[in-house]
C-alpha cells in the first residue's frame, strides 16, 4: 500500500506503508546511527518527531526488549529505506513492522532517504505529514505544528527508587525529563541509589531526600518551554548540591544560570559526533540526539567555562560551573549502544560527590 511523506516546503516522497496504519503530523528529523535503531525507537527525546534513518537497512537484528531505553516509544513516525523482514539474532523477539504496529508508530519505507536527508540538511528540519493520501496535506497546517508540553507527556508520574546491590554509596535525586534507562544503570553500577522524580518536583521535594547529588536527565522539546524546572534549578543553586546534567538537563541548567539556547538547523542525532574537551584538547566520539544548543557567547566566563565543543560546527557540548560542584554535557556519555568513550564522566560525578562529602565532614 502506498504511503506518502508531505513536507511543509511542498516536497512529496512516495513509498510503502509499514508499521501502524493511519496518518501523523510530526517534526521530521534524521539520525545517522548504523546500529541502535531499537534504542532510537525507545528514546523519549524523539517525542513528537518522525525519525529518518540514514542507514539504508534497518531491523536486521530484530527487536530486543532488554535493550529498551524507555518504557514507551518516543517517535510517532519512522522512515527507512528498507526494513528487514527476516531478522537474525539469538536475542530477537520480533520484527520491526510488528513492533511499530504494537506501539502505534506510523512507518514509511521504500523512499530515497538520502535525498530526504540532504533536503533536511539544506533547508533545516521541517514539519511533515505521513499519510495515505497526499491531498490530505492541504487540509492541515504543517507550518503551525509544534510539539506541546512533551516533557510532561514522558516524565514519570510517580517517583520510584533504583538501588544497587549492597549498601548504597550515594543518594541521587534524578529529575526525569524523559530519561534514558542506561543513565540510571550507570549510576546504580557505581553504587548509587537513584530516586527518580517527576520533572516538576519542587526544591522542597528534592531537598527532603538530602541527596548527595542531583542528576538532570535528557528529554524532548524546546528547553525554554520548561520554566518551572528552570526556576527549581535556580532555587537549588545556593545549596551547592553536586550536579550533573545530560542533553535537555544540560540546557535547563544553562538557562537557570542566565545563559541562552537556540534551535539548530538540523540538530545532532547519531552515534558519530566528535566533541573536543577544551581543557585537555582530546577529541571523543559521542552519541547525540538534540535539536537545541546552548549559545557559547551567552556563557558567563565569570561563573562558567565551555567544557566541550562540537568539532564539526563548534556548538556547545558541555559546561563546567566555576563556583559550584556542577557540570553538564550535551551528548550522551551513557551511550547505549555506544560509543562508550565518555563514560568516565559518570566517574567524575562520583568524584565530585566524594570531594563535596569530605569537605562537609571537615
Amino acid at each position: 500500500m502506498d504511503k506518502y511523506l508531505v513536507l511543509e516546503n511542498g516536497a512529496v516522497f512516495r513509498g510503502q506503508a509499514f508499521g501502524a496504519p493511519g496518518e501523523v503530523m510530526a517534526e521530521i528529523v534524521f539520525t545517522t546511527g548504523m546500529t541502535g535503531y531499537f534504542e532510537t525507537l525507545t528514546d523519549k527525546s524523539y517525542t513528537g518527531q518522525a525519525v529518518v534513518q540514514t542507514f539504508p537497512l534497518i531491523g536486521n537484528y530484530g527487536i530486543i526488549p532488554e535493550d529498551a531505553e524507555g518504557d514507551r516509544v518516543g517517535p510517532c513516525g519512522y522512515i527507512v529505506r528498507e526494513w528487514c523482514r527476516h531478522p537474525s539474532n539469538f536475542r530477537s523477539q520480533g520484527d520491526l513492522d510488528a513492533f511499530l504496529k504494537e506501539n502505534n508508530v506510523v512507518g514509511l519505507c521504500g523512499i530515497d532517504t538520502r535525498a530526504l536527508t540532504r533536503m533536511l540538511r539544506e533547508h533545516g528540519v521541517m514539519n511533515g505529514f505521513l499519510t495515505d493520501d497526499p491531498d490530505r496535506a492541504n487540509a492541515v497546517d504543517l507550518s503551525g505544528f509544534r510539539v506541546e508540553q512533551p516533557v510532561a507527556r514522558v516524565s514519570t508520574e510517580n517517583g520510584y527508587i533504583l538501588s544497587p546491590e549492597g549498601t548504597p554509596r550515594f543518594q541521587i535525586a534524578m529529575l526525569d525529563f524523559g530519561l534514558k534507562e542506561n543513565i540510571c544503570r550507570m549510576l546504580v553500577k557505581r553504587g548509587c541509589q537513584v530516586h527518580v522524580l517527576p520533572y516538576d518536583s519542587s526544591p522542597e521535594d528534592i531537598l527532603a531526600l538530602q541527596p548527595d547529588g542531583l542528576f538532570l536527565s535528557n528529554g524532548p522539546g524546546d528547553p525554554e518551554d520548561n520554566p518551572v524546572s528552570i526556576q527549581t534549578l535556580r532555587d537549588l543553586q545556593p545549596y551547592g548540591i553536586p550536579t550533573m546534567g545530560i542533553c535537555l538537563g544540560h540546557q535547563l541548567l544553562a538557562l537557570a544560570h542566565g545563559f541562552h539556547t537556540e534551535k539548530l538547523k538540523y540538530g545532532h542525532r547519531g552515534a558519530n559526533q566528535p566533541v573536543r574537551n577544551t581543557e585537555t584538547g582530546r577529541v571523543y566520539i559521542s552519541s547525540q540526539n538534540h535539536g537545541y544548543a546552548v549559545i557559547n557567547d551567552s556563557v558567563d566566563r565569570e561563573t562558567a567555562r565551555v567544557l566541550f565543543l562540537n568539532v564539526n560546527d563548534c556548538t556547545n557540548e558541555g559546561i563546567r560551573y566555576l563556583n559550584e560542584p556542577t557540570f553538564s554535557v550535551q551528548f550522551h556519555p551513557e551511550a547505549c549502544g555506544g560509543p562508550h568513550e565518555t563514560e568516565f564522566l559518570f566517574d567524575d560525578f562520583i568524584t565530585m560527590m566524594e570531594v563535596n562529602g569530605d569537605a562537609q565532614k571537615s
